[in-house]
């Protein structure tokens, strides 16, 4: 299923163009602060696979206060490299390709 482009931003990766969506508002688990920050990274012309990178902090909007630094363009690019090194074909179609990196989460619960 590809993006929604209405809130999604475009960034350039080793010259490959490519979409990435962080939701607005948190899941119910996000905004408890008992799940991670999610978001998710297609190619721009040819959406394929769609790459979904779960990270270690939780969502900005989360409600119980816990602070979340911005996920920057360059955290976005970083991973994506580190999902192509890892098998990720943004171009081919198939089940998403997750990158996991939860490692010092710490929740509030």
């Amino acid at each position: 299923m590809a993006l929604p482009k209405k809130g999604s931003r475009r960034i350039c990766v080793d010259g490959i163009n490519y979409r990435w969506r962080l939701r607005g508002r948190p899941t119910y688990d996000q905004g408890m602060v008992w799940s991670h920050l999610t978001y998710a990274v297609e190619h721009a012309e040819t959406p394929g696979t769609t790459l979904l990178i779960t990270t270690n902090q939780p969502h900005p909007s989360n409600w119980m206060g816990e602070t979340a630094t911005p996920v920057l363009p360059s955290d976005v690019a970083n991973n994506i490299r580190t999902a192509r090194a890892n098998g990720w074909s943004p171009e081919t179609h198939g089940s998403p390709f997750h990158l996991n990196q939860p490692e010092g989460f710490t929740s509030s619960d």
